[in-house]
């Protein structure tokens, strides 16, 4: 395994990954970032990848699909199955097109074919790397968003929390009057209340707090 000394990719220090099994493929792609001023991590097999767990700062991976014991549709997979979302490039001989169609499916970013321009190559990791941070930081916003709604809704009482789900179930107040059996204007008075301390202004709002509260329990 060789490192590459630390530079920013798109104003971040982390690191590119690649996975090649090829010693030549991996040193030529290393002189590439190196000249570039970006910081890399080079593996000769999936099996080394997986044991390092690079992927948890990194910028984006450049996999070879066809390596020995484990392909690299075999690693996507795996990376797939526990949840990791590095943005993915990867490499495919003449004649691999399919197994790169393949690993689009399985939600690589792109895919480029050897002998690549090293331009092009260099062009693919910048966007992947780029879009990486996109989808992180949105997935951060989202995080909050969750947070913001679990606080939210843990002010409300335990009736309130009863009008306030059955609400954005889509219910009308007679019908919570009826199934909680309380008077309508009590009910009204309840509603106004959730209203209130979830600090939603129409029902829409309401029902995207109890979405994102969803989100957060699954």
């Amino acid at each position: 395994m060789s490192q590459g000394n630390p530079a920013p990719l798109n104003g971040r220090a982390a690191p590119v990954l690649v996975v090649d099994d090829d010693d030549a493929v991996r040193a030529a792609i290393g002189m590439l970032l190196s000249a570039s001023g970006v910081a890399y991590r080079a593996f000769s097999g999936a099996h080394e990848f997986l044991e390092a767990k690079p992927w948890l700062e990194a910028a984006c991976l450049v996999l070879d699909v066809k390596m020995p014991v484990m392909t690299g549709i075999e690693l996507l997979k795996e990376l797939r199955t526990r949840g990791v979302a590095l943005p993915v490039i990867v490499m495919t001989g003449h004649g691999d097109v399919p197994m790169a169609v393949t690993a689009m499916k399985l939600g690589a970013y792109d895919f480029i074919e050897k002998p690549f321009d090293e331009a092009h190559l260099l062009g693919l990791i910048k966007d992947a790397a780029a879009a990486g941070e996109a989808k992180q930081a949105a997935e951060h916003s989202r995080e909050a968003e969750r947070a913001a709604a679990a606080e939210r809704v843990a002010s409300l009482t335990p009736r309130e929390r009863e009008v306030f789900d059955l609400v954005t179930a889509g219910k009308l107040n007679k019908v919570i009057a009826y199934d909680l059996g309380l008077s309508a204007r009590t009910v009204e008075i309840h509603r106004a209340r959730v209203m209130e301390k979830s600090g939603a202004k129409s029902l829409s709002e309401l029902v995207r707090l109890k979405v994102a509260l969803e989100e957060n329990a699954e």
